[in-house]
């Protein structure tokens, strides 16, 4: 006997819960910057890439080696994350040690919404901290009707696999709701620790975690959008430490953007483009290159956290360079081969005629801007000409960079009645949530 709550539909057994939810799920949205011709577009069909939204530790550019992450680090970052121009999201990639996790969150968003006019991506800790960052929101948007129609954030929900939920990551979406912010779902089980072993496996339970997720969200607010996190792992059995760059990564990212788009309808976030490498080097090329083209090709809507050093062992801004070097790469690639009767140039190759040459064509003037992809930091030169350059290596042509562009961008600033309301709602949540008024 089948029970009221199931249903057989398309050759699948589905709880009407669970069908009601994915129903009810709003299924696209955008985020904006302050300035709004800056978006990332979900369910569009479009590639957005994000920095990671904070970690501990820092690689430190003096030293090289790792120091506990500050505030003005998040400003770095920012400011950065707003140069270069294929990063949709800029995150805050440090998570500021100074701060009280009571409310270093609403220090974080101020820092990011000052120093980059692009969308933010920042860890949310709880519902108290929560409301000060909506204020924050609405002073920059100017009202709360338009912080909800131009969202510059969302909250990230992440399950603790195997089948959990942490407390504070569900009540703070009573917060959120009241401005109908997006909520990406994204539990990273690890094959062989807190999934099965199996790739299938993983993924079935990877599912079943957003599913869960997808149905708490509509019963806070029906209709709030979500994003499809199938972000899992495997687990290195030698080294007993996560994957964040393995085939297997490639393979399952690959599945959840199939499950999550053609299964759900939804958009899709996944975990490629990273590496398991602890410096800028030939392993993070190959396994940031190689997961990155594979998630992009399946059809997600959004790879992630940019500029990591290993499995959250630190964040670079040395290694976001190279990353995002690599996202000019695979947009090219994305594009795709053009095939019309200009781009066949057969009158073009009549013309030349055999053992003739095109450098001088007026074909190839007018098309080659369009047609190659001309690197900012991948060397291409003559051997004699790269030694007389310094011989630098793909390391110290990051570093190079990422020093030119701190040097030369300055962000646009805050309206000064907008930063005069941050100051304001920073300092009433260092009030009411520092630790003095949390033993009150």
């Amino acid at each position: 006997m089948t029970p009221p709550w199931c249903e057989y539909r398309n050759g699948w057994w589905r709880t009407r819960w669970v069908e009601d939810s994915l129903d009810s799920a709003g299924k696209s949205f955008t985020l904006f910057g302050r300035d709004r011709n800056h978006t990332a577009a979900f369910g569009e069909g479009k590639r957005n890439y994000n920095s990671i939204s904070g970690e501990a530790s820092w690689i430190d550019d003096e030293t090289g080696e790792r120091r506990w992450a500050t505030l003005e680090d998040v400003v770095t970052a920012a400011r950065l994350g707003d140069a270069l121009p294929d990063l949709t999201i800029v995150g805050a990639m440090a998570d500021p040690h100074e701060l009280p996790a009571s409310y270093r969150c609403v220090e974080v968003a101020a820092a990011l919404l000052r120093n980059t006019v692009k969308p933010i991506g920042l860890w949310y800790h709880d519902r108290a901290s929560a409301r000060f960052l909506n204020e924050l929101f609405v002073a920059l948007a100017g009202g709360k009707e338009e912080a909800a129609r131009y969202p510059v954030t969302y909250p990230f929900l992440e399950p603790i696999s195997p089948l959990r939920f942490p407390y504070h990551g569900i009540d703070l979406l009573y917060e959120t709701a009241e401005l109908n912010l997006p909520v990406p779902i994204g539990p990273m089980a690890q094959a062989g620790m807190s999934a099965p072993v199996t790739l299938a496996g993983t993924l079935a339970q990877e599912n079943a975690e957003i599913l869960a997720g997808v149905c708490i969200t509509q019963l806070i607010r029906p209709g709030m959008p979500v994003c499809y996190g199938g972000i899992p792992h495997a687990f290195d059995m030698r080294t007993t430490q996560m994957i964040f760059a393995g085939p297997e990564q490639a393979l399952m990212a690959v599945a959840m953007t199939q499950m999550g788009k053609q299964r759900y309808g939804l958009p899709v976030y996944i975990n490629v483009g990273l590496t398991d490498s602890k410096a800028v080097d030939a392993q993070a090329g190959m396994e940031a290159g190689m997961t990155l083209v594979c998630g992009a090709l399946a059809g997600a809507d959004i790879f992630g956290h940019l500029g990591i050093c290993g499995v959250d062992q630190a964040t670079s801004l040395d290694m976001l360079v190279m990353q995002h070097e690599l996202i000019g790469y695979v947009e090219r690639v994305m594009r795709g081969v053009r095939v019309d009767e200009e781009s066949l140039a057969v009158e073009v190759l009549a013309e030349a005629g055999p053992g003739g040459s095109f450098i001088a064509h007026d074909h190839t003037l007018a098309h080659f801007r369009e047609e190659l992809w001309f690197p900012r930091l991948l060397d291409r030169s003559f051997y004699d000409a790269w030694k007389e350059g310094g011989g630098l290596t793909m390391a110290h042509r990051c570093r190079r960079e990422k020093e030119r562009l701190l040097a030369e961008h300055r962000p646009e600033p805050l309206p000064d009645d907008v930063e005069k309301e941050f100051r304001r709602i920073t300092e009433a949540a260092r009030k009411h949530l520092g630790e003095g008024a949390q033993e009150e």
